[in-house]
C-alpha cells in the first residue's frame, strides 16, 4: 500500500466541535474526502445539520449533527453517548471550538474573562477528556486540538489576553495528555492557526481594518485559508502519524517568526 492509501481514512469515526462553520467544517469535509464518518459537533444545531447534510451529499460518508455546549460537562457526555450510538466507536476527535473576545485587560469583566477560557481551555478538556476515555477502551485513537499561534506570541493591536491565554493552555494540555496517554495508544496534538481568512472573519466590518494591518506585518502578506490546515488534520487523524504525538503544528504563513 502506497503512502496516499495510507493516508485514507475510510471507516474512521470522527466528531469535530465548532463544526459547523469555518475551521471545523473546512477540516470536517476534508476527513468526509478522505472516507471517514462525522459527526459535527456545534452548539448551533441548525448549522450543524445544514454542514451534515452537505457532507452526506457530497461524500460517501455517514454525516449527523449534535447540538451541544463544550462547557458542559452534561452535554459533553451526553455527545458522546449519542456518536458511540451512531458510529459504535471514536477513532478521531477533533476539539476545535472557541471563541475570541477583544477587551482591554483593565476593562475585562470576570463573566467575560470566564467565557473565553470556559470554551477555549475547559471545554477543549472536557471533549478530550469524554474522546480519550472511549479511546482508551478501544485500545488507541488520535485527538486534534485547535490551539492557536496567540498560544505562542501577543497579538497586536487587538487586546485579547483571555485568549491568548486559553490558547497558551490547549498547548501544554495537548502536551500533558499526550505524555499521560501515550502508553495507551491515545495520541494527542494541536494545530496553531495564523490569521485565516474564514467567511465571518472576512465579512466583519470592525474586523477589517485589523485585517489590513495584520496582513502588512505577516511575511506572505495576506491571512491564511480554512483549506490550508485540511492536510496536517488529514495526517494527524490517520495512521501514518502514529509516531506523532505530543506536537504543535503551528500554520501561520511564518508569522511567528517576526
Amino acid at each position: 500500500m502506497g503512502i496516499i492509501e495510507k493516508m485514507r481514512l475510510d471507516g474512521k469515526k470522527i466528531f469535530v466541535t465548532g463544526g459547523a462553520r469555518g475551521i471545523g467544517k473546512s477540516v470536517a469535509t476534508a476527513f468526509a474526502e478522505a472516507g471517514a464518518d462525522i459527526a459535527i459537533v456545534d452548539v448551533d444545531l441548525k448549522e450543524a445539520e445544514k454542514t451534515a447534510r452537505e457532507l452526506q451529499e457530497n461524500h460517501p460518508v455517514q454525516a449527523i449533527a449534535v447540538q451541544a455546549d463544550v462547557t458542559k460537562p452534561r452535554d459533553v457526555k451526553a455527545t458522546t453517548t449519542k456518536i458511540l450510538d451512531a458510529f459504535g466507536r471514536i477513532d478521531v476527535a477533533f476539539c476545535n471550538a472557541g471563541i475570541c473576545l477583544n477587551v482591554p485587560a483593565e476593562e475585562m469583566t470576570f463573566e467575560q474573562w470566564k467565557k473565553v477560557i470556559d470554551v477555549n481551555l475547559t471545554g477543549i478538556f472536557l471533549t478530550a477528556q469524554a474522546a480519550g476515555k472511549v479511546m482508551i477502551q478501544q485500545g488507541g485513537g488520535s485527538i486534534i486540538n485547535t490551539a492557536s499561534m496567540s498560544g505562542h506570541i501577543v497579538n497586536v493591536p487587538q487586546p485579547q489576553c483571555s485568549y491568548n491565554a486559553s490558547k497558551a493552555g490547549v498547548i501544554q494540555l495537548t502536551k500533558s495528555l499526550a505524555v499521560e496517554w501515550a502508553d495507551k495508544n491515545v495520541r494527542v496534538n494541536c494545530i496553531s492557526p495564523g490569521y485565516m481568512g474564514t467567511e465571518l472573519t472576512l465579512n466583519s466590518p470592525s474586523l477589517k481594518p485589523l485585517i489590513e494591518q495584520w496582513n502588512k506585518m505577516a511575511p506572505l502578506h495576506r491571512m491564511g485559508k480554512p483549506e490550508e490546515l485540511q492536510s496536517i488534520c488529514v495526517y494527524l487523524a490517520g495512521d501514518t502519524s502514529t509516531f506523532t504525538t505530543g506536537a504543535d503544528f503551528v500554520v501561520d504563513g511564518a508569522f511567528t517568526c517576526i
